[in-house]
This record gives structure tokens, C-alpha cells and sequence, in this order.
């Protein structure tokens, strides 16, 4: 299977995008990612990728075919997430999705850790910077 790369039109979206949601230029790397898809064709096949790290997340798009993404953020590569949606058919929509989902992570992890002062572990540096934690702020 034959999936075309990200058109110029998808990377500026996603530029643009990532600009707008951390007041600076992100520039997303370019690579390929073996998936299994989960269309008719089913298996696995290598698709174009778009990989940036912002915040202590790393996060990917991952073009399943034409006009078709999925969206994952991680903070491990053993532990990644997913935005919920098995494919997006709009760039913009996957890319807004998958930062909506790991802001209202960090919230939900902010919020557990300050009703459970005991488990928190101010001096980690790995832990993600938890601000902003809405899309926008």
C-alpha cells in the first residue's frame, strides 16, 4: 500500500496550528511509521509520520491514507495515548484533537496529584510542564 506524504497544505495546518496553541514556531519532523491499519486492507504499513516535542509530550500524526490521520501523544514510548478516534478525515481536526486530549491529561494528573499532596514528586525532572492547561491559554 501506497500511502502519498503530507501534502504542503497539511504541514502548513499543522504549523500554523502548533503556533497558535504554544505562541511559537514548532517545526514537526518528518518520518515513517510501521501501523496496523485497521481498514479492509488491514495488516501493517509503513506511513508517513509527523513527530514534535513540546512541553515534556511527544506527539505524532500519522497518515493512515489520503485524508485519513491518527493521532498519539506520549511522555514514554512504552505508554502512548490516543485521542480516542481510530482516524480523523481533517488535519486540523486530528492535530487540534490530539492537543486538546493530552492538555485535559496534564489537568487530570495536576488535579489528582494536588488532592493526593503525599504521591507527588516535585523534584522529578521528567515530569511535564503542567501549564497551560487548557487549548488557548
Amino acid at each position: 500500500m501506497n500511502i502519498p506524504d503530507f501534502t504542503d497544505s497539511e504541514l502548513w495546518a499543522v504549523r500554523n496550528t502548533l503556533k497558535e496553541r504554544y505562541g511559537k514556531e514548532v517545526e514537526p519532523q518528518l518520518a515513517d511509521t510501521e501501523v496496523m491499519l485497521s481498514d479492509e486492507a488491514g495488516g501493517m504499513a509503513w506511513c508517513p509520520t509527523l513527530f514534535w516535542s513540546a512541553k515534556g509530550a511527544n506527539f505524532t500524526i500519522v497518515k493512515l491514507g489520503s485524508e485519513r490521520y491518527r493521532a498519539y501523544f506520549y511522555y514514554h514510548p512504552e505508554y502512548q495515548l490516543g485521542t480516542g478516534i481510530d482516524s480523523h478525515d481533517n488535519i486540523g481536526d486530528c492535530v487540534v484533537s490530539v492537543l486538546q486530549v493530552e492538555a485535559d491529561h496534564v489537568r487530570k494528573q495536576k488535579i489528582g496529584n494536588d488532592q493526593n499532596p503525599a504521591k507527588t514528586d516535585e523534584a522529578a525532572p521528567d515530569k511535564p510542564d503542567t501549564s497551560p492547561f487548557f487549548w488557548g491559554d
